[in-house]
């Protein structure tokens, strides 16, 4: 059965396809990124404004200031592993060669943020989490760049990620 296949790839080529689930729907947004990376910033922001803990502390209280404690890490953590992956997406699945003409730092704009992504999963790091929202933004500048949307600014971040 497999040779069968093999050899019938030999004779029907396939036409490239791209896409980010590797289905040509060719649709990409780093959106999902951004939400993703302001996701982490904000769990930081709650992780870092938890109460410290107190000699007058009930059991009560330490339990339920652990479970927050938890679970704003866990949630920090999947978010930056989503970042991760959706800039993966966009940076092998949607930039090519051409865009790399234009925006020649694009290699080490991706890669600085999957560096900081790893930092915010490492560490609870404001500037980092900053940064990484940052840094997806000037992804997301190039991407829109190569659709030739300028000046490109996500005008809901700030309502987005509220206070």
């Amino acid at each position: 059965m497999l040779w069968n296949l093999l050899r019938a790839a030999r004779w029907l080529p396939a036409e490239r396809a791209d896409a980010h689930c590797d289905i040509p729907c060719g649709i990409y947004d780093p959106i999902t990124a951004k939400i993703a990376a302001q996701t982490v910033q904000k769990m930081v922001l709650r992780i870092q404004a938890l109460p410290q803990p107190g000699a007058g502390e009930t059991p009560q209280q330490r339990a339920d200031r652990e479970n927050k404690l938890a679970r704003y890490t866990q949630v920090k953590e999947e978010h930056a592993t989503l970042c991760k992956r959706e800039l993966d997406i966009l940076w092998h699945d949607y930039f090519n060669p051409t865009h790399l003409q234009r925006f020649p730092d694009v290699h080490t704009t991706f890669w600085q943020a999957a560096k900081l992504a790893s930092k915010c999963k490492q560490e609870v790091n404001m500037d980092a989490a900053k940064q990484l929202v940052g840094e997806v933004d000037k992804i997301a500048g190039m991407f829109w760049a190569t659709k030739n949307v300028s000046d490109w600014k996500d005008s809901v971040a700030d309502v987005r990620f509220g206070t």
